[in-house]
């Protein structure tokens, strides 16, 4: 992530203050907060030294809230009130949220949808501000000063709604949005492709819940976003959502509760996650009365599944190409970004193209 040093015109800190500001990733799966320091951008970890922060919120009867690990690992407990992947639902109307099939009860409302819970029928841009909240908390923690703002990263394909929602959500959590920056030019800094041989370059980012494709050019250390394209409903969510289907009909398991539904996706992404390193997984479920199911699952399988989602992918990135009047022989090189890159099958599939 690019992290800039911002002064409003007139408003050059004097040597003796301090201005601290930021860069946050608000992902779908995990999120974090970053300065620099020493001239060095340094990611800021929280008490426990963790640097992510999962981007799940579970609420209480009463007010209280709890964000990240806790209420990432119990979600099964409690579906309906512990929110993760808030960030798929950021501007979405009540169709576009129910076709993603999330346990969720969704509820129609004027400007995006709302997610029920036992306190209240809460929108995107709340649930998203108290992750924001937590991550400003823990810089200000780290840093030992209040911040003066942030800069967010936030999907290249993300439209207006969705943009104007990040900046609500910012300034709920109490943080001064600087700047949105779009993650794939971020990326393409962070990696340091402002410092390679001049050229095109493409960066393909998957991630929990949208995939982005930027056409770079560089010249003179200068990037030029010649090509954009994306899907903010297409991510490693999208995977499970497979995995979790193929496991109900193998083991006819018929209609899940909500709660087995969380746990059948919870076992789902971690299937999809040893299956990057492994040819073989076994996915172990907990249903309703103490009954147990397992499947065993291949690598093999999991790619046959996973090909019309990846070719999603490649037709979103062959479409930028043809925008840029460009061929793939044209590009250099390519930077995958995001979680749902570590997948071989991903990989091998971006290499063909």
């Amino acid at each position: 992530m690019a992290l800039l040093q911002i002064s409003e015109p007139g408003e050059s800190p004097a040597p003796h203050q301090r201005k601290l500001a930021v860069g946050i990733d608000l992902g779908t799966t995990n999120s974090l907060v970053a300065a620099v320091r020493s001239s060095v951008a340094e990611v800021l970890p929280d008490a426990q030294g963790h640097a992510l922060l999962p981007s799940a919120v579970r609420y209480f009867p009463g007010g209280k809230v709890t964000t990240g690990r806790e209420p990432l690992a119990q979600q099964a407990e409690d579906p309906h009130n512990t929110v993760v992947s808030v960030k798929r639902f950021m501007g979405r109307s009540l169709e576009e949220a129910q076709a993603t099939r999330a346990p969720y009860e969704f509820v129609d409302a004027p400007g995006m949808v709302r997610i029920r819970t036992v306190q209240g029928d809460l929108s995107p841009v709340e649930v998203s501000a108290q992750i924001l909240a937590v991550l400003r908390q823990r810089a200000e923690d780290v840093l030992g000063d209040e911040l003066v703002g942030a800069v967010i990263t936030v999907p290249a394909y993300f439209d207006d709604a969705q943009r104007q929602a990040t900046r609500d959500a910012a300034r709920l959590a109490g943080l001064n949005v600087l700047r949105l920056l779009n993650e794939p030019t971020a990326a393409a800094i962070a990696y340091g492709l402002d410092n390679a041989a001049e050229g095109v370059y493409a960066v393909y980012d998957l991630g929990g819940g949208t995939f982005d494709i930027s056409i770079l050019r560089l010249t003179q250390g200068v990037f030029e976003v010649i090509s954009t394209g994306g899907d903010t409903a297409l991510g490693g969510d999208d995977f499970d959502v497979l995995i979790a289907d193929h496991a109900v009909a193998k083991l006819g398991l018929g209609e899940l509760s909500p709660a087995e539904r969380r746990g059948l996706l919870m076992a789902a992404r971690a299937a999809r996650e040893t299956l990057s390193v492994a040819d073989v997984t076994s996915l172990k479920l907990t249903l309703s009365g103490g009954r147990g199911a397992e499947l065993t699952f291949t690598r093999d399988e999991f790619e046959l599944l996973a090909q019309p989602l990846i070719e999603r992918t490649l037709d979103t990135a062959r479409r930028a190409l043809r925008d840029a009047a460009l061929k793939p022989a044209d590009v250099r090189g390519v930077v995958m970004v995001g979680g749902a890159t570590r997948m071989p099958v991903v990989r091998a599939a971006v290499a063909k193209v």
